[in-house]
């Protein structure tokens, strides 16, 4: 069925129907990646869940019930972690049905319309133009002067020229020209459809946040087996307890070991961050890329669709030249210009709009045509038996000292987009590419400058001081002519407005076959790209390498667009944003999709990147911090050869308010701190020595109130029970100095915290449920002293560590909670 030639006017309803009940139809995985069970497999079969739920097991076998609490954990893991990932994946199902292409299709002889991309069948004829997706493998039936990117499938960047005849596959899009192509490949067997689903999947990997969890992790399930085995050995060989006293001692041993809440609040913070961005109808295409947010110092922007608002409207066609051209065969030309791609830009839209009410249109055969490319900035069409019209930027086109060029750059300083016409004798097919002012082989004649307004966005100005407010840099990188990006620069008050840059006059990082030059002239290019804000006549392979030149600087780039000359820059940027209504290839492209084209919702999602990130940093803190001090107190004990001096329940309700529920309420609080490279290595600077204070602490005060093995139940219950009392406090203050700083929300947590181990320890019937003992005033005092001596040294090693921070938080050091 393939290989049979489908007529221009496309299948009838009955060819669809008959290719649709053969299952030859574009169906395609979900958007969001993973299915639902999936996402259960996830959440149960985890590591952690795994390691508690052997753990579970040992307690019920000693018979101890009240000490399998922590159990609990495991469901609790499991249910929060579903939830919170099942409402991510229909909140991103929502999104992608808006956000997504939808190609045009031809059917039954009517016009191309759209429908969606899993209604394609085989053998569908379908349009595509500039910046459209080619969602199916296809043959080309027709095709006017096109260009295809096919990066995404062979690495080149270069587009790649089509013909009729010429397949082209799913994956890849269109850069220029216009064409028609026959679907031969859909669904599962297209080409790309694997790469495809897999660019669009709602994924938890490729984090540099998870990366540093996991690593930990690693390092904690290594720890487990030998302070295991010592911790059997110690209470049975050593305290001679019997087998069911020894597993409940190696449990309670364990248990706290394990960072259980960790990576549950991780994934409750991404998970959330994608549904509060969807209500504000952002569309997040990789889960890591709210992650990317936190990190970004440097925005890139374009101009047309970013800054300014993406329909412009024509102010005057000013005639320059003397040779007496009529206004209506002008009229004609531009018309025609504007008429050579199928599916105008919006400069070309703009024109026929303004143009609509013109007399009737000039006919001539054109003979040769070459239509828009934002690597040319010109189209151009040769008349049979006339001259040729060179249409595109002035400046690209003439030297500053041609006939209405001065006029051209007042307009341009006045903030207004200034195109020219121009004429000359040499054929559309035989004009040299690129800037033709500078070919010397092409003589224009100016004719007409078009000029065409722009408004800026009412929000721009606001959303672009809040980036110079929170230390971000905002670039803007414009194919537009750079008099005219600094005048719209200059209204938003954009810092380097007074000096744009012409991106064409700048050392070129690579030459004419792609390879990047020598390191000398690179670095002269990063220097001028760090260097200044405000550039213009910018190239789609311009943008890539600014980008580029800004990471080699060490800067985290965010990159905004909405056209197909964006693309390149939005796949090489560390966080690619597009517009809703921009080109689908740079939706398909970025991590982000802003499905209202509002410029002014990025400061929104910035700082929901920055929640997420500040505060899973800050939580990592009490979940670290209580392993270390397990292992410290286990290994000291075992060692010292006495007995683990707590129940499984005892270890459990330790983590209540010390750090379960504050952990969940702070990771959802506002955080504005930038995030920085070194997670790892910032954490354990503080978990580390608060987790060995805690740790020895209790050990020490263990080691003074044990009463021995052959003490009775109560007594060794009372010295036990203050041991918990030195262990609550002192890591009660980590959780003091993570809070910072406090707000009223954060004191009332503190204090609810705190209040609630009261209740617990003074409230006999609730003691004695979890296994506490009442405290007398021999031990109680002591152990409060102990306690409040670990809170003064960690409140110490909190303050030394602020006055002595990383190179990396040098930077940024200011928290707003």
């Amino acid at each position: 069925m393939g290989s049979w030639k489908t007529p221009d006017s496309g299948l009838t309803q009955q060819q669809v129907q008959q290719r649709i009940e053969l299952g030859h139809v574009n169906e395609l995985p979900p958007t969001s990646g993973r299915s639902v069970w999936d996402i259960i497999r996830a959440n149960v079969f985890t590591r952690i869940n795994g390691i508690l739920a052997v753990l579970f097991a040992v307690v019920l076998y000693t018979g101890s019930i009240v000490n399998g609490a922590f159990g609990l954990l495991i469901i609790a893991n499991s249910i929060v972690g579903i939830i919170q990932e099942l409402r991510a994946k229909r909140t991103l199902d929502k999104l992608s049905i808006v956000g997504r292409a939808k190609p045009m299709v031809i059917r039954d002889g009517e016009p191309a319309r759209e429908i969606d991309r899993e209604s394609v069948v085989l053998d569908d004829l379908i349009e595509v133009g500039p910046g459209d997706q080619i969602v199916v493998d296809g043959i080309l039936r027709y095709a006017s002067d096109v260009a295809v990117d096919e990066s995404s499938l062979t690495g080149e960047s270069d587009a790649v020229d089509k013909s009729v005849g010429d397949m082209v596959y799913s994956g890849s899009s269109v850069v220029v020209g216009s064409a028609r192509y026959q679907a031969t490949k859909v669904g599962k067997e297209a080409y790309a459809a694997k790469l495809a689903a897999e660019a669009n999947k709602f994924t938890l990997t490729d984090s540099q946040l998870f990366r540093g969890i996991n690593k930990i992790l690693t390092y904690i399930s290594w720890i487990l087996i030998p302070v295991g085995a010592l911790a059997i050995y110690t209470q049975l060989f050593v305290a001679g307890d019997d087998l069911n006293d020894a597993l409940l001692g190696m449990v309670a041993t364990l248990v706290p070991m394990v960072p259980e809440g960790l990576v549950l609040m991780t994934t409750i913070a991404f998970a959330l961050g994608v549904v509060r961005l969807g209500r504000h109808r952002v569309l997040v295409n990789e889960l890591p890329a709210i992650e990317g947010l936190a990190r970004v110092d440097t925005v890139c922007v374009d101009k047309t669709g970013t800054l300014t608002e993406n329909a412009m409207q024509l102010v005057e066609v000013d005639i320059v030249s003397g040779d007496g051209t009529s206004r209506d065969e002008l009229d004609a030309v531009l018309i025609n210009l504007c008429k050579l791609d199928d599916r105008p830009n919006a400069t070309a839209r703009a024109l026929l709009d303004g143009l609509a009410d013109a007399g009737d249109v000039v006919k001539h055969e054109q003979t040769e045509t070459r239509p828009f490319t934002s690597a040319n900035k010109w189209s151009a069409l040769t008349y049979h038996g006339g001259a040729t019209w060179v249409f595109g930027a002035p400046d690209v086109l003439v030297d500053d000292s041609a006939v209405g060029m001065q006029k051209a750059r007042q307009l341009m300083e006045e903030g207004l987009r200034v195109l020219l016409l121009a004429r000359t004798s040499v054929g559309a097919d035989g004009l040299p590419g690129g800037a033709l002012r500078k070919s010397g082989e092409v003589e224009l004649e100016p004719v007409a400058l078009v000029v065409l307004g722009q408004k800026v966005r009412s929000d721009a100005a606001d959303t672009v001081a809040y980036f110079y407010e929170e230390g971000v840099e905002v670039k803007v990188i414009s194919g537009d002519n750079d008099r005219s990006v600094g005048a719209v620069a200059r209204e938003l008050e954009m810092q380097g407005a007074n000096n744009p840059v012409d991106a064409s006059e700048l050392p070129a990082s690579r030459d004419d076959g792609g390879e990047a030059k020598s390191a000398e002239i690179r670095d002269e290019f990063a220097d001028i790209v760090e260097s200044r804000q405000i550039f213009g006549r910018v190239t789609a392979e311009n943008k890539r390498d600014m980008v580029h030149a800004l990471q080699s600087r060490g800067h985290h780039v965010a990159m905004t667009g909405d056209g197909v000359n964006d693309v390149l820059a939005l796949k090489a940027a560390n966080l690619g944003v597009a517009m809703g209504d921009g080109a689908p290839a740079t939706r398909s492209v970025a991590q982000l999709v802003l499905l209202d084209n509002r410029f002014a919702v990025m400061p929104m999602i910035v700082a929901e990147g920055r929640r997420v990130i500040g505060n899973i940093e800050r939580v990592a803190n009490l979940f670290l911090t209580k392993t270390i001090y397990s292992v410290v107190l286990a290994l000291a004990v075992g060692l010292w050869g006495m007995d683990y001096p707590f129940e499984p329940i005892h270890v459990t309700i330790t983590g209540w308010f010390t750090i379960g529920i504050p952990a969940f309420v702070l990771s959802l609080a506002p955080n504005w701190e930038r995030a920085r490279d070194g997670f790892v290595r910032r954490v354990l600077r503080l978990a580390i020595p608060a987790g060995i204070t805690v740790g020895l602490l209790t050990f020490i005060f263990w080691l003074w109130a044990n009463p021995g093995v052959d003490a009775g139940d109560a007594a060794r219950g009372e010295a036990s029970t203050a041991t918990l009392i030195v262990l609550i406090v002192s890591a009660f203050w980590v959780l003091v100095v993570v809070a910072r700083p406090y707000t009223w929300w954060k004191v009332l947590l503190l204090a609810v915290s705190a209040g609630a181990y009261l209740f617990i320890f003074s409230v006999r019937s609730v003691a004695s449920v979890l296994n506490l003992y009442w405290v007398g005033r021999e031990l109680l005092i002591p152990a409060l002293i102990v306690g409040a001596i670990g809170a003064v040294i960690i409140e110490a090693l909190w303050w030394w560590r602020q006055s002595k921070p990383l190179p990396e938080e040098v930077e940024n050091t200011s928290i707003t909670a």
